[in-house]
Order: C-alpha cells, then sequence, then structure tokens
C-alpha cells in the first residue's frame, strides 16, 4: 500500500508533499525537478552569456546573421516541443521523455569545442534546441500534474526561482572563466559539459520515475475500472492519440491563451538582442557583457515565487498581460532614456519582472482548461505557438536591425508589443471561472 504518491495528480491531498515542501503546495518532485534545471541551466547559461558577443564581435556576424541563428536556436525548440509532449501523453512516462532532452543537450556542449563554421555551429545549437524542446512539456506537465489547481503559480514559481538561480549563476561563472583561462571560450564549453551530465544525473537518480496513478479525467470512449488497492485503471484506448491531443484546439480558452501567447511572442525582442541594444545604449565594456543575463536572474529569482503566488490570487491572465507592460516599458526605456548608471538596472529590473511574471504563469493558467492525460500536450500547444512566434520576431528584428538600425527596429517592437497587448487583454479578459 502506497502512503503517499510523489507524482500524484493535481487534486490530491499529498501530506507528505505539504510537510517536505518548502511552502505549502510544493511537492517534492517539484524541488527535486528545479534542482536539475538549476543544474541545467548554470551549463545553458554559460553557453548563452557568452555566445551573442562571441558571434557578433569575435566572428563577425551581422545583427541580421545573428538573428537567424538565434531565431533557429529558438525555433527547432518550439517545433519539438509538440513531438515531446504528445509523446510523453502516449506512453505515459513524462520522465523519460524529459532525461532524453536532458541527454541530448548535455551531448551537445563538448561538440561545441569542434565547430568551425556556422553550418556546423547551427547544427549543434539546433540539436541543444531539439533537448530542450522535448524535455519542457513533460518536465512541466511533471509540476502541473503533483500540484493542486489552485497552487499551481505556487509550484511554477518555485521551479522557476530554481531554474533562474542557474541562470543566474551561469553567467557569473562564464564571467569568471573567461577572466581567468588563457582560452576562455573553450573552457566555458568544456564546463558546461560536465555540468549538464551532472543534471542528467540527479534527473535519473531522484525524480520519480512511476506513471501518473490517481485521478484520472477520462478521454471519451474511455472507461475506468478499479484495481486492488483503490487504484484506477482506464481500458478502451490507453495510448493518447494524435487526433486527441489536436483536439484540444477545440478548447476555446486554450485556443484564446495559445493565440495571445503567439501574439505577443511576434513583439517579444530575443533577450540576446536586449543586452546587446543595452550594450550599446549604456556604453557597457565588452568584458563586463556576460553579467548583463545576471541581473535579470537575480530579479527573476526574487520576484518568481511571490508573483506566481500572486497570480493564484488575482488572477494568472491579469499578471501576465501586466509582465508584458514591464517589458514594455523596458524597451521605452532603451530608446528614450538618458544614458545614466541607472538605465543597465532599470532596464534589467524590468527585464526580471517581464520573466518572473510570465515564464511561470503562462504553464499554470493551463491546469484548469487542459485534463491531465494530455498536459503534456496541451503545454506543447501553447509553448510551441509562443516560441515560434519568437522565432519570427528574431527573424525579424535581425532584419529590421541591419535595414533601418537598431532604434528604429526597437520602436517598431514597442509598438506592435502595445497593439499585441491591447488585444490580448480583451480577449483574455477575466470572467467567471476564467482566471
Amino acid at each position: 500500500m502506497y502512503l503517499t504518491d510523489r507524482s500524484a495528480p493535481a487534486g490530491a491531498d499529498t501530506d507528505q508533499g505539504r510537510r517536505r515542501g518548502l511552502r505549502p503546495g510544493v511537492a517534492p518532485v517539484v524541488l527535486v525537478l528545479g534542482t536539475v534545471s538549476l543544474i541545467t541551466d548554470i551549463s545553458s547559461e554559460m553557453v548563452t552569456a557568452v555566445l551573442p558577443l562571441y558571434l557578433v564581435s569575435t566572428l563577425g556576424f551581422s545583427p541580421l546573421a545573428f538573428g537567424t541563428l538565434d531565431g533557429v536556436y529558438n525555433g527547432v525548440s518550439a517545433l519539438v516541443q509538440l513531438t515531446g509532449g504528445h509523446l510523453a501523453d502516449r506512453i505515459r512516462n513524462h520522465k523519460l521523455l524529459a532525461g532524453l532532452g536532458y541527454g541530448l543537450s548535455a551531448l551537445c556542449k563538448p561538440l561545441l569545442l569542434l565547430v568551425s563554421s556556422i553550418g556546423t555551429l547551427g547544427t549543434v545549437l539546433a540539436l541543444d534546441r531539439t533537448g530542450k524542446g522535448l524535455r519542457t512539456a513533460p518536465r512541466d506537465a511533471m509540476i502541473s500534474l503533483s500540484t493542486p489547481s489552485g497552487k499551481q503559480g505556487r509550484a511554477f514559481g518555485v521551479h522557476r526561482a530554481m531554474d533562474t538561480t542557474g541562470a543566474m549563476l551561469g553567467p557569473l561563472a562564464a564571467f569568471l572563466i573567461l577572466s581567468a583561462a588563457a582560452d576562455g571560450y573553450d573552457a566555458v564549453f568544456g564546463v558546461s559539459a560536465c555540468v549538464a551530465v551532472l543534471g542528467v544525473v540527479v534527473l535519473v537518480l531522484f525524480v520519480p520515475g512511476r506513471r501518473q496513478r490517481g485521478t484520472h479525467q477520462l478521454i471519451p470512449g474511455e472507461r475506468q475500472v478499479t484495481e486492488a488497492g483503490g487504484t484506477t485503471a482506464t481500458e478502451g484506448k490507453p495510448p493518447v492519440r494524435v487526433r486527441e491531443a489536436l483536439a484540444l484546439l477545440r478548447l476555446p480558452r486554450l485556443r484564446a491563451l495559445a493565440g495571445c501567447a503567439a501574439l505577443l511572442g511576434l513583439t517579444t525582442v530575443s533577450d540576446a538582442f536586449v543586452y546587446l541594444l543595452l550594450q550599446r545604449r549604456a556604453g557597457i565594456g565588452e568584458q563586463w557583457f556576460t553579467l548583463l543575463p545576471l541581473g535579470t536572474a537575480v530579479v527573476f529569482l526574487l520576484l518568481a515565487v511571490p508573483v506566481g503566488a500572486l497570480a493564484d490570487r488575482v488572477g494568472r491572465h491579469t499578471v501576465f498581460l501586466a509582465g508584458h507592460g514591464a517589458l514594455l516599458t523596458g524597451y521605452a526605456l532603451l530608446l528614450w532614456a538618458p544614458a545614466t548608471p541607472a538605465l543597465p538596472f532599470l532596464v534589467l529590473a524590468l527585464h526580471g519582472v517581464f520573466y518572473a511574471a510570465t515564464d511561470g504563469v503562462l504553464p499554470a493558467a493551463l491546469a484548469d482548461i487542459v485534463p491531465e492525460q494530455l498536459r503534456a500536450s496541451g503545454l506543447a500547444i501553447v509553448g510551441t505557438s509562443q516560441a515560434l512566434a519568437r522565432f519570427c520576431c528574431s527573424l525579424a528584428f535581425g532584419a529590421a536591425w541591419t535595414v533601418w538600425g537598431d532604434g528604429p527596429a526597437l520602436a517598431a517592437s514597442a509598438l506592435g508589443l502595445l497593439c499585441c497587448a491591447a488585444v490580448a487583454s480583451r480577449v483574455l479578459r477575466p470572467t467567471a471561472g476564467n482566471r
């Protein structure tokens, strides 16, 4: 007889989770997955922190070339998310798919030491993003299924805070390695590979591997039977089929959320471009460039949990839109504020607020929309719509910067974000039962 199941579905009352969690409603599996994400993000952000400057300043990439590569970097992940989410639901083993994704990304880190051309670099980065695409939806599904519906924002906030701790330590580690090592970039890539392997080991050893048990929301055509010990199983159609996952698009609230996420993503400038713009606007030395993501990460870390809890209380859609308001304010400062010493701190703070109000709040908003057995697929649909839109934004922004310059390109993005936020606020207007 199981006294508790660490992978209990949404709504399950897990006393052990309340006793052992850092906060009420945070299950142990959330903390373990947060640890895996923390370690993995140290590895990923070490590379991400040095890549923009390495490509633009060292290798001489134009903004258009970098925008294309950055778009591919995110676009591949978007396309693979659908596959990862559906397969995780189909085989009912989220840990396996997440593990494959983390493992593939870890394998790509040492390959960065061998690249010698833009084509090879693009292939390695695409494989790395394939790993991210495979793991994102299954990982978020494990978090969602282990948390009661009313505390989804808090749970995702805790996970994103731990994830962001890694995002904060990664650039710092890259900065220290570049300062101490003679062949700095190779040293960053080598250490990143070792850290990524550690994250995979923690996932394999400590994340529960049992399939989801307990309350199951039936897909049409299934029926429940009770097994010995009181557990339930489904008969009729055990594997989730593609058409059942695609049928989620018939849900009006999911369509609205996915559409608004995509609309806003079309005007969300890539982080790398934000940091390049800030460096030029504020006259920051190249030796300090790798520390700019650290500013965003610190604010994200401090606000992820309280903003997630706030979203549970006042409405996740409201907080999601407010986060884009903070991003719009950051764009305005980059365009029109004087280049004072306070400018980098203000822009990075607003950038961190944007992520705290959107990154975990968006998947949390799906908890009351998508059935448990299709949770990973639903997360993948919304995540893919957003990521594909940001892929298009990276391409368009890089082209606009090349043709018009950085100022007009950012002004166009800011105007577009303002218009898209106005449309999204009407579509996502809170109604009874729609938070």
